[in-house]
């Protein structure tokens, strides 16, 4: 499980992207983290995989602190930014055996991840070129096979599925799934509510830093006529 325990980050003349968050993160589920422009979604996953550290309170991770003990904390984690970034010299093959390394991923399973990645993207043909010969969609499902690669505990995902054809944002939905199934903590960012109410096993909506509700899907949505986008335009703007 993933505390988060009143945690907040301050910038510059006492603006707070994120004040006073308090959230749970289980395994075996996927959690939908939604909230508009601004609202404090980006600085809390980044605060999460350690990017930037919290101005104060903490984030726990099976019940300690995940800044005791960063290194062992991240070899359980991957993260997909929402704008992926690599080395833009290396080829696709390269570059997802320099992320294997880091995890210390034998030959036969990463072999046997890249494969199997390779053909639900339809990337294998591209994995021998250069990254920087790559489009937004080509970079963003290399982004997901180095991500996996590792058979992370913990998935932290930020607007996966943007730039992404309807098939390769299928799999991602597949593979997240599958993932909560065998009892990783999924944390998913998202703007397309459709995606969230579809997926997310529970979900949180913050606005200006704060965490204004969360739960189940179904509870949230007390009146069957509702969808998410009703009840999440309805408490942002309220908030």
């Amino acid at each position: 499980m993933i505390t988060f325990r009143e945690i907040t980050k301050a910038y510059k003349e006492g603006v707070k992207a994120v004040d006073g968050l308090s959230l749970e993160l289980r395994e075996g589920e996927i959690f939908g983290f939604l909230g508009p422009n601004g609202a404090g979604k980006s600085t809390t996953i980044k605060m999460l995989v350690g990017i930037i550290p919290p101005t104060s309170g903490e984030i726990l991770f099976n019940g300690s602190d995940i800044r005791k003990d960063p290194m062992a904390f991240k070899r359980t984690l991957a993260y997909v930014p929402d704008e992926p970034r690599f080395y833009q010299k290396l080829t696709g093959y390269e570059y997802l055996n320099f992320i294997a390394d880091i995890f210390s991923v034998s030959e036969e399973e990463r072999k046997r991840s890249v494969n199997k990645y390779a053909d639900l993207f339809g990337l294998r043909d591209a994995l021998s070129d250069q990254v920087s010969s790559y489009s937004h969609g080509m970079g963003q499902k290399l982004s997901l096979m180095a991500a996996l690669i590792h058979n992370p505990k913990v998935i932290v995902l930020d607007e996966p599925m943007v730039g992404l054809d309807p098939k390769a944002a299928r799999e991602v939905k597949d593979i997240m799934r599958q993932l909560a199934d065998d009892g990783a903590i999924v944390f998913f960012s998202t703007h397309v509510l459709e995606v969230a109410a579809n997926v997310c096993d529970r979900v949180g909506i913050i606005n200006k830093g704060h965490l204004i509700t969360e739960g189940r899907v179904d509870e949230l949505l007390h009146d069957s006529s509702l969808t998410l986008e009703d009840f999440f335009l309805d408490v942002t703007e309220e908030a």
